[in-house]
């Protein structure tokens, strides 16, 4: 499994920048809504707190919480919000999945495709880059070390790789609860758990033309309101410097 990337460092510094200025919260609005078709209980719905305890990290009001639950179960009424991913290739051929949360398709679909062809990439048909990733519960922790790896394997975990001064822990999709859970039990300072997709093999990128091209190319991507996650099969060379 791939380790440290320069990509997911870039995109957890973006994504407290976004935090701070509240431009975070139409989209984790929407994962809480999509979450919440499942049932309104999050105690009920691991899912649901999943998205609910991202948006609490973010600082987002509980009353904005709460409509998001209420939309994505039905009680305001209105179009409701569906989820859909699109595949897409990149500046050097590099993969990207793209999911979003949207209840008018007619508009997101056409502002993807021209993130896309606006910056040197193309979109593609549905299969033809999700089968370069696997799907996986991911946990950020705090801490590295023998023994973390230790509880993490115990816990049900599959895998953990060190960034830093935190670990990033693996595990199949349907045991992303019970390993957050026990760890949390243990002690363990969890930053984040989500369901995410790992690509098979990473392409790193060594040129600063490429990479400048591929940055702008997932900005675009993620500046976009429907947008809740992007997942790419690329690094970027540490000798590359990034804007």
């Amino acid at each position: 499994m791939s380790g440290h990337s320069k990509w997911s460092t870039i995109k957890r510094q973006k994504g407290a920048k976004d935090a701070a200025r509240g431009a975070m919260f139409t989209r984790l609005g929407n994962a809480i809504a999509i979450a919440a078709r499942s049932g309104a209980d999050p105690d009920m719905n691991f899912s649901l707190r999943l998205a609910i305890d991202k948006a609490k990290a973010a600082n987002m009001p509980m009353a904005n919480i709460q409509r998001s639950i209420d939309r994505g179960s039905g009680k305001l009424g209105g179009e409701q919000i569906q989820e859909i991913m699109y595949e897409g290739y990149g500046p050097g051929g590099v993969a990207i999945l793209v999911e979003c949360a949207t209840d008018n398709i007619n508009r997101t679909y056409p502002e993807v495709r021209l993130a896309f062809s606006k910056h040197g990439g193309n979109i593609a048909e549905k299969g033809a880059v999700a089968f370069q990733f696997d799907r996986k519960g991911m946990i950020r922790v705090k801490g590295v070390g023998d023994d973390l790896m230790m509880l993490a394997l115990d816990a049900g975990a599959e895998d953990m790789i060190e960034e830093g001064e935190e670990s990033v822990i693996y595990t199949d999709p349907k045991e992303l609860a019970k390993v957050r859970d026990t760890l949390k039990k243990t002690g363990v300072e969890i930053s984040e758990a989500e369901l995410t997709y790992v690509p098979n093999t990473t392409i790193e990128i060594t040129d600063e033309s490429t990479a400048g091209k591929i940055m702008r190319l997932m900005d675009a991507l993620e500046s976009q309101d429907d947008v809740t996650n992007t997942h790419v099969n690329f690094d970027i060379a540490d000798n590359i410097s990034i804007d």
